[in-house]
């Protein structure tokens, strides 16, 4: 920071008015400011020259600081006089106190003088310093609500903030704190509106994981860090420099010579220089946190793969410790079995040895990690002293040891053992063998928390580790290959001189040197050489017992490596919480907040596989687990490239997604080279956990790259589509649903999902009204928490919410703007409005213009009514949505209040606040258990009927009435209901208005339809009487229902009928009723047979009427629908926009 500032905080006054936004300065101000000014108040300065400058610093001190002496004790000792940095900064910019409820004046003093690099920034944030019982610490006070501070920016009155890292960090995370940027609301809104509270102005609400993190950088004062060389070099090139080297190296030589033991080196080594290129790219795309390998796949393919990854290579790392443990025991047994001092058996001396081993190494990683790194730092010391040693025994010829096979460098040697000689091995067995030596190339990534900077350390520490390894691993190859020949007897009498008869025989490198080893040769009983003596390098180095150190050294810092890695693993996996029962081994002790519980957990697992003792059966197993760890850091490179996500922009450009995927490939080959069993059983147990983390769901959101393909691929699909035409074949209902709040109206919800579930589009689409300022963000965040709630419930649709005038004018905005490219609705779905004859009679007239905007959009129609409402929003526990801990933080105590009408299709309450619009939602229900109402009669029917459609149906029918062609949908929509599980047993009947005299010719024809469209039907039903007149009592029924709806033109003047029918369009004419008495009639008449044919049905499917727009009366076709559908079954009228849906050809 430049400047800063030093100041008690005070409360933000809660009522203060914004008239004062942009007050300008006159003069000088109070000691503080007044309630009436704004909490961003802003001073302006006056930006005179020379000695006016001088005198506004004099006055801005004064008003930012009234009491100078006061603030001195409250500044840290470092703090430079206020004035001297005052004359620098010329009045630039000051620190301005939010407004203060007491009027009284908040000491203010600058911390330090702003930097001359700042002087043209003309903006700082400023931090306040509170010095307490913490010691003096900074705590950032950046809450845009409370304690805020804002300064000028580039010269001009605002209180907008200039770029600054801290307003990008999610969490206080050790490199520095979380600052909140001004809301676009604080900035944009008008004066007299109160801006947002959210808690996060943008939006990051922490995760537990987070907060987690958080609150160890609170308390990470003396942590202990490392650099790229202690923290990453060390450790990767000590894990990689395992015993191979040293008792497995000149085998490999003597197995495949020098030319294929290069090519084994080199393969091993282009695999992990290829992760460790992929892990450089991971970890250069932004701060890395503890967890390595797990926190890299994890944040990079999400939690399904990172957590059965983070699992299997945890618990790798830990049985590594027990195989690095059991190889240093074996060593020392063998040491004592030299002199005679085995203990009691050998197997029994390796358990005592192995446990003894690992209990002093958890005691190092226990006393913390700079007792670990300090303990690696000694053992690389020895490592590289019995390397060099060995190097240097190279070029000491001793003679004693020629008939042991080492004679120094020598050209034939190197030829003979240039090409392969296996015995009972293949090229791949023996890569097999030493490819575990290139593993460890992570050690330094695992403890990627203790890093300074591990976007620095983990490409430089790992790629230079892997080089110098490799360079040292080839080496070894070419000296070894070069200076001992493959079989030796060790037996000084083996000379030319002593076998001169045999010397026509002897055609080797080692008889050109004066030795025939070609007896030992014949009866199999040479006990040197490469390929019989695994002690080679001991007998060629300058001093034999360094080498057995750096044996010793190799297996003790693997091991502690391992066992450091395995607990950190882990506990970055626990504290993601994506094993809940794993939770326990998330905490975390001291100041480097060590995980002593996964240390536990970790040295138990070693200490039962060390007392296994056997470990030749689970080793190529851990080497498949690591592997499968490297493919998977592989392919999150390539899938990331691949997803194009513009949050992908690794610094480390050093990668190719292609070479990536290659690397994958080769991961996976090496696996199966390795063993091929334990690759099926390593592979069968990613999956396992994959599905199971997959069924879980954990609740993280990391931005993963498997968000963004799904994106990409989601968006490259759309637009394919959009340039294919649609064919009849391929029609799908795609349906508009208008339900409000998704959770109003269930039956709604749940018919419509049952047909479109996995076959169409469904868009819950809800009309917000009577919002005199509508509140956007509020609608935004709704949008989220209802889609979610639709995900929640298992219910595959899209929440759509628009702001409208009217119902009208919403469905409008929703018919023509609803929906991408060709996944755009075709039919609109509305509740039957029950209440019509309650209310104002425009509401009638709105509902009905809606079906006929929407046959003019070409869509299809489709209205359900249940004779009990469908609306369940005002029944108290029917409007629960969000489980607590899924509510945002300034939404917990909200009660539910819901005004809406019964039945209509929108939010007509008209909330004058964000308070009150958020009681007008039907999504949050208090915590605490309210009083449970009795329902009343009408209100459980209601709330039964609501549930029918979310149980399985039982053996019943689907009445379909095809009474008139609209193109198939009326039928369509019947067929798909009984294809899903819940509706299954339910049979498909078919109802068709016909001719007396026709009646078995029109049932075959229509049943000649049906198989042609490969529909199965039960029965089909022809209804010769459907023209008859209907009863009497109906025909009164009706016109009493319309009577008070009616016109009358005939008994009042033509001005004043016409007058009347402009001022309400709903009446219903004297006219237009004779017109259409006939429909009128058969519209009763067809529901008297529908109570005659389908009073049992399940679910009735009906051809909705038409009525011509503009001839018909809103209320005639209301009552139309309402005769129609009286007192039956649940039923649903449909209308397509007849265009063919259903089709015979192929």
């Amino acid at each position: 920071m430049s400047a800063t500032s030093s100041a008690p905080p005070a409360p933000a006054d809660s009522a203060a008015a914004e008239n004062d936004f942009l007050a300008p300065d006159s003069g000088l101000k109070p000691a503080g400011p007044t309630p009436s000014q704004s909490r961003f108040q802003v001073d302006l300065v006056a930006e005179a020259a020379g000695a006016a400058e001088d005198r506004s610093l004099s006055s801005d001190a004064s008003t930012t600081a009234p009491s100078s002496d006061k603030a001195t004790p409250a500044a840290p000792p470092d703090v430079p006089d206020p004035g001297a940095g005052g004359e620098e900064a010329k009045g630039r910019f000051r620190v301005v106190n939010f407004a203060d409820p007491s009027a009284a004046g908040s000491p203010a003093s600058p911390d330090a003088a702003p930097t001359e690099g700042f002087q043209n920034g003309d903006t700082v944030m400023s931090e306040t310093s509170l010095h307490s019982s913490t010691g003096g610490q900074h705590h950032y006070h950046y809450d845009t609500h409370t304690n805020t501070y804002y300064l000028r920016t580039f010269g001009h009155n605002t209180i907008d903030a200039v770029p600054n890292i801290d307003f990008y960090r999610q969490t206080a995370a050790p490199l520095g704190e979380k600052l909140i940027r001004p809301t676009l609301s604080e900035l944009h809104d008008e004066l007299d509106k109160e801006p947002f509270e959210d808690g996060f102005a943008n939006g990051d609400e922490l995760t537990p994981a987070e907060e987690a993190a958080a609150k160890e950088a609170a308390e990470s004062k003396g942590v202990v860090k490392f650099g790229w060389v202690k923290g990453v070099l060390v450790r990767c090139m000590l894990n990689i420099w395992g015993v191979m080297l040293f008792i497995r190296m000149s085998w490999i030589v003597g197995q495949a010579g020098i030319a294929l033991s290069c090519l084994i080196v080199a393969m091993a080594t282009v695999v992990t220089t290829i992760t460790g290129l992929s892990t450089s790219a991971i970890a250069t795309n932004g701060f890395v946190r503890g967890g390595g390998a797990y926190y890299l796949i994890s944040r990079s393919l999400g939690p399904e793969f990172g957590g059965s990854i983070g699992l299997i290579f945890a618990f790798a790392n830990a049985v590594a410790v027990a195989m690095y443990v059991v190889g240093f025991a074996e060593t020392v047994v063998e040491l004592l079995a030299g002199v005679d001092a085995i203990m009691t058996d050998e197997i029994n001396d390796i358990r005592i040895i192995g446990t003894i081993t690992v209990i002093l190494l958890l005691g190092i990683s226990v006393a913390g990690m700079e007792w670990e790194a300090k303990a690696q730092i000694f053992l690389l010391i020895v490592l590289i002293t019995a390397i060099f040693n060995y190097f240097i025994g190279t070029f000491i010829n001793v003679e004693s040891k020629k008939p042991m096979g080492y004679f120094g460098y020598h050209g034939a040697i190197m030829w003979e053992n240039m090409g392969p000689d296996f015995r009972q091995e293949t090229f791949f067995s023996v890569f097999a063998i030493f490819f575990p030596a290139a593993t460890g190339i992570l050690a330094g990534a695992n403890i990627s928390g203790d890093l300074a900077d591990p976007q620095l350390a983990i490409p430089r520490g790992t790629l230079l580790a892997i080089v110098i390894t490799g360079i040292v691993y080839l080496g070894v190859a070419v000296s070894t290959g070069s200076c001992i020949v493959r079989d030796a007897s060790g037996n000084a009498n083996d000379t030319l001189n002593t076998l001169s008869a045999q010397f026509m025989n002897c055609t080797d490198a080692a008889c050109k040197l004066g030795y025939d080893f070609s007896a030992c040769k014949s009866d199999d009983s040479c006990k040197y050489g490469l390929q019989r003596d695994f002690q080679v390098m001991s007998l060629v180095s300058g001093f034999g017992p360094i080498i057995t150190a750096g044996i010793f050294s190799a297996t003790l810092s693997s091991a502690l490596a391992s066992l450091v890695s395995a607990p950190k693993v882990f506990q970055a996996l626990c504290k993601d919480n994506i094993y809940p029962g794993l939770s326990m081994f998330a905490k975390g002790y001291g100041k480097n907040n060590e995980p002593l519980r996964g240390y536990i957990l970790t040295f138990g697992i070693a200490l039962a596989f060390i007392l296994i003792a056997q470990l030749n059966i689970i080793a190529p197993i851990i080497s498949n687990f690591f592997l499968a760890s490297y493919a998977l850091i592989n392919f999150s490179v390539f899938h990331a490239s691949l997803a194009n996500s513009p949050g992908w922009r690794p610094s480390f450009k050093y990668y190719n997604m292609w070479v990536s995927l290659a690397g994958a490939i080769l991961c996976c080959v090496v696996m199966f080279v390795i063993n091929w069993w334990a690759a099926l059983l390593t592979n069968v147990i990613v999956l396992a956990l994959f599905i199971y983390v997959s069924y879980k769901k954990p609740d993280v959101n990391w931005g993963s790259s498997t968000q963004a393909l799904t994106y990409h691929q989601a968006l490259t699909h759309t637009l394919h589509l959009s340039g294919v035409e649609d064919h009849i074949k391929n029609f799908r209902p795609q349906c508009l649903v208008m339900t409000g709040y998704p959770n109003s109206r269930p039956a709604l919800l749940d018919l419509v999902h049952s047909f479109t579930k996995n076959v169409g589009l469904m868009i819950c689409g809800h009309i917000r009204m009577g919002y005199r300022r509508p509140n956007f963000k509020e609608l935004a965040a709704d949008q989220t928490r209802y889609q979610r709630w639709l995900l929640k419930s298992e219910t595959k649709a899209f929440y759509t919410p628009v702001y409208a005038e009217d119902m009208r004018q919403g469905t409008q905005y929703l018919l023509q703007a609803a929906g991408l490219g060709r996944l755009k609705p075709n039919t609109l779905v509305l509740g039957f409005k029950n209440d019509w004859r309650d209310g104002d009679m425009m509401n009638v007239e709105t509902y009905i213009t809606m079906i006929h905007d929407a046959f003019d959009s070409q869509f299809g129609a489709v209205i359900l009514r249940l004779k009990e409402g469908l609306d369940v929003s005002h029944i108290q526990g029917q409007d629960e949505l969000l489980s607590s801990q899924e509510k945002s933080s300034g939404m917990k105590d909200v009660i539910v209040s819901i005004d809406t009408s019964k039945d209509s299709d929108a939010d007509s309450s008209k909330p004058s606040s964000k308070a009150t619009s958020l009681q007008n939602s039907p999504a949050i229900q208090k915590d605490k258990k309210s009083p449970t109402v009795p329902l009343n009669v009408s209100d459980q029917r209601l709330l039964e009927a609501s549930q029918q459609f979310q149980k399985k149906q039982g053996k019943g029918t689907v009445d379909v009435w095809w009474l008139f062609d609209d193109g198939g949908l009326t039928l369509l929509i019947p067929y798909l209901l009984t294809n899903k599980k819940r509706w299954q047993d339910c049979k498909i009947r078919v109802f068709i208005g016909g001719k007396i005299n026709r009646i078995d010719h029109d049932r075959r024809a229509m049943a000649t339809l049906l198989s042609k469209f490969r529909i199965d039907f039960s029965d089909i039903t022809v209804l010769g009487d459907i023209n008859t007149k209907p009863k009497k009592e109906h025909v009164a029924a009706f016109e009493e229902m319309i009577e008070p709806y009616r016109l009358k033109e005939d008994d009042m003047e033509q001005e004043a009928a016409e007058s009347l029918k402009n001022s309400e369009p709903w009446r219903i004419t004297d006219n237009e009723l004779e017109l259409y008495r006939a429909k009128t009639n058969r519209q009763i008449r067809l529901n008297e047979l529908l109570k005659e044919h389908s009073s049992t049905a399940n679910l009735i499917v009906m051809s909705l009427p038409l009525a011509r727009k503009g001839a018909v009366s809103s209320t005639l076709y209301m009552a139309w629908l309402e005769a129609l559908s009286n007192e039956l079954p649940p039923i649903i009228l449909v209308r397509g926009n007849h265009q063919s849906v259903l089709t015979f050809y192929s």
